[in-house]
């Protein structure tokens, strides 16, 4: 079903929007990489903001750091593909109508992919935005850990309030 001809197919725009985020999320870990040393941190806005160059062998919230990396790596990879074909099976269930949940799932995806890589290469994920506000310190995070919460947020909202809405494909097309 043509979508008109400034519109992208679903798989289209699915795969444009994850490239930009993995895209994103690599480049600005590449430049903190580059650009300081480990555990280096410029204050953006002194009392709640830094870039902070950090390393994170766990997940979120470092969980699982303390781990064995013979024990961790697997998990992670085989975390990640799960998670990575999961969110391609919802993909091939929304209606290329459904641009905000296409949205959602292609930043989930590209972050899910731009820490995958990471993990591939140095066995870590870089980290770098340094939230803190009187005491009270957020781990550090990401890009892709960014697009990975707005994605997801987005999906909650969406499963809160479409109500009726239709957002899958009928069963006989889409």
């Amino acid at each position: 079903m043509p979508l008109g001809p400034f519109l992208m197919r679903k798989h289209t725009f699915v795969a444009v929007v994850a490239a930009a985020v993995l895209g994103l999320d690599q480049l600005s870990k590449w430049y903190i990489r580059s650009a300081l040393e480990l555990y280096q941190s410029i204050p953006i806005i002194d009392a709640c903001f830094h870039i902070t160059h950090v390393r994170n062998a766990g997940g979120a919230f470092s969980l699982f750091a303390d781990i064995a990396d013979a024990w961790r790596a697997p998990f992670f990879f085989i975390a990640s593909a799960l998670a990575i074909g999961a969110l391609i099976y919802f993909v091939r269930q929304v209606a290329a109508t459904q641009r905000w949940l296409l949205f959602a799932l292609a930043s989930v995806l590209g972050g899910a992919l731009g820490n995958l890589v990471d993990r591939l290469a140095s066995g870590m994920v870089t980290d770098f935005l340094d939230v803190h506000w009187r005491g009270y310190h957020w781990p550090a995070f990401n890009i892709a850990d960014s697009f990975i919460t707005v994605g997801v947020a987005i999906l909650l909202v969406h499963s809160l309030f479409a109500g009726s809405q239709p957002h899958m494909k009928e069963a006989k097309g889409g």
